[in-house]
């Protein structure tokens, strides 16, 4: 009698040798570059484990969003908090449908099992500093709609003249993993505080302090426990069956063993009056449960969509300021985002940091910020949760795809969809921050001046809970620390250089001439030589013998003895000196 896991595999073998499977790049497809590891249903499955990481932006975006007021004017009590729940509801059909298009599109283009979605940090930006609690800032929804909108085609514009790849190329190699290992920590401290299984918080008399208690313990001004510590029962349900559950099926290569998690406490954590409901008996938990019970709920985007204002000099250099740091952040904050993905599912070429259908993929990302806020919402980004379904063997598309599939079906199910408590996500945000972290030991940790400004961006990161923040300190140690040993040097005239300034890093600021934009090689006369840099990065990139894939599924090992370049991806010169380090001309 033939299993369903006989029939998986021929069913797997069969898509993978059709065309179908070519254009995805499967393991088995016969395509030159294929993906190793990569089978149908193992992308379809990790793909459902990322929607399901990631699908409490459904409704914790369009809380945050709601907060601004959105289009509704404040005449009488009863009118306004009428309007804020449409907008509400407005945001979460908004929310899902971008996530969607944007997964979905960036699968197909890229082929990199990267979500998109409206970015947490961003939202939270975009609502109470740029727009204000109900509209109270310097800068109307609508007008910071327009602001949003046209960074996106500034974003575009950048990614096409190879800024956005230049900027990946010259960030040095341990910042470039140790950003990685930041997003690992940033996603850990996630799932360690409220928006996970809520075992930290912030402290009375520290930045933070042990957590765990229930509600009615907790200080209303800044979240932390004022006594029952470690006493909440949705923290260890979150804990057992979240975390060590999940951990247990890992253990044994369950392969939908995220999943199994996420459900398992989901389902204990629906019905009402357990110590652990997510729908305790108070007037937003009748309110959260009525939503529940409808399952399944359409709404039609009535107020948000298309809500730009194009009077910009209404706010005059306050529109510009939102603009400009809406650029800033996001350009710093979504292509690390993008290659630290891109480097942990295994695709980056170990050579010069960049990976294939990098321009598409910086394009796509660009595009979907346009579209999100014609449909009402704050930019979009590429989800660190995507780790969660590279975790479970995504390293095509289709994982990307199959997460868009889900958000646009999520749109007929949001009641469900929203309803899926942070604890049960929690544990499997401190795994996946679990497996990035292995990363670490592609750091250059034998010089100062590597080593240093890595270990500021990996614990910047989720300390200043940013990835634009975490990486900006990591430069700023690097820059002022490698400038004062080439200027040290240049003033001795090379007698004083730190001892082992013979291991550091190789450093320029000149892009790499291997693959230049495109705009460069249509100059030369060379436009069509791209198709053969991207492939010179595939063969690189499925060559490296210790990528993050490896790492992830365990399919091979660090070998002592190894050379630089194929353990870590950073190259380095045993010639180069100190001044180098800071400064390569």
């Amino acid at each position: 009698m033939v299993t369903i896991r006989e029939r998986i595999k021929v069913y797997d073998v069969r898509i993978a040798t059709s065309t179908f499977g070519r254009v995805f790049r499967l393991d088995g497809s016969g395509h030159e570059f294929e993906r190793p590891g990569s089978t149908f249903f193992t992308e379809i499955n990790a793909g459902l484990t990322t929607f399901f990481t990631m699908a409490y932006i459904i409704a914790v975006n369009s809380s945050i969003l709601s907060d601004s007021g959105g289009t509704c004017v404040h005449q009488n009590e009863a009118q306004y908090k009428d309007c804020l729940l449409d907008i509400k509801r407005d945001l979460i059909t908004a929310t899902a449908a971008v996530a969607g298009i944007g997964s979905i599109l960036f699968g197909f283009l890229t082929n990199l099992p990267v979500a998109i979605a409206p970015g947490m940090g961003l939202n939270a930006y975009f609502t109470y500093q740029v727009v204000g609690y109900h509209g109270s800032g310097s800068v109307s929804y609508q007008l910071a709609l327009t602001a949003v909108f046209i960074e996106g085609f500034i974003f575009v514009f950048l990614s096409l003249i190879g800024m956005r790849q230049w900027l990946v190329r010259i960030i040095p190699g341990s910042i470039r993993v140790a950003s990685g290992v930041g997003i690992g920590l940033f996603l850990t401290e996630i799932g360690l505080s409220a928006s996970g299984i809520s075992m930290i918080s912030s402290g009375a008399a520290a930045p933070t302090d042990l957590a765990g208690c229930p509600p009615q313990y907790m200080d209303p001004k800044n979240g932390s426990c004022l006594s029952h510590k470690m006493t909440s029962p949705t923290m260890w349900i979150g804990i057992m069956c979240g975390g060590m559950l999940t951990s247990w099926l890992m253990a044994y290569r369950v392969k939908s063993a995220i999943i199994i998690g996420i459900t398992v406490v989901s389902i204990l954590s629906w019905p009402r009056n357990t110590s652990f409901t997510y729908f305790p008996n108070t007037p937003l938990g009748d309110e959260m449960h009525n939503f529940f019970i409808k399952v399944v709920s359409f709404h039609p985007i009535q107020n948000t969509l298309g809500a730009l204002d194009w009077d910009v000099s209404a706010a005059g250099g306050h529109f510009v300021l939102a603009l400009f740091t809406f650029l800033y952040v996001d350009i710093i904050d979504t292509t690390t985002t993008l290659y630290s993905m891109a480097r942990f599912s295994g695709v980056t070429d170990p050579k010069t940091g960049d990976f294939p259908r990098s321009t598409m993929a910086y394009c796509t990302d660009a595009t979907m910020i346009s579209i999100s806020a014609l449909f009402g919402c704050s930019p979009t980004t590429a989800f660190i949760e995507s780790g969660a379904g590279i975790t479970d063997g995504g390293r095509t598309g289709l994982t990307a795809m199959t997460t868009g599939v889900c958000f646009l079906i999520s749109i007929f199910f949001a009641p469900i969809f929203a309803s899926i408590p942070p604890w049960a996500t929690g544990g499997t945000l401190i795994l996946v921050g679990c497996m990035m972290m292995r990363q670490v030991t592609a750091v250059n940790w034998s010089f100062i001046g590597d080593a240093l400004p890595a270990f500021v961006t990996i614990v910047c990161m989720p300390l200043t809970y940013s990835v634009a923040y975490g990486l900006i300190a990591g430069l700023f140690t690097y820059t002022v620390l490698n400038g004062l040993f080439f200027i040290t040097r240049k003033i001795s005239r090379e007698r004083i250089q730190p001892p082992d300034a013979d291991i550091a890093e190789y450093w320029t600021y000149k892009p790499s001439d291997e693959h230049p934009p495109w705009f460069i090689r249509a100059a030369k006369g060379e436009l069509w030589r791209s198709r053969e840099s991207v492939e010179e990065i595939e063969v690189r990139s499925l060559a490296s013998r210790t990528s993050e894939k490896v790492l992830v599924d365990g399919s091979g090992r660090v070998v002592p003895g190894l050379s630089a370049e194929t353990e870590d991806g950073v190259q380095r010169s045993d010639s180069f000196r100190a001044g180098s380090a800071a400064v390569a001309v």
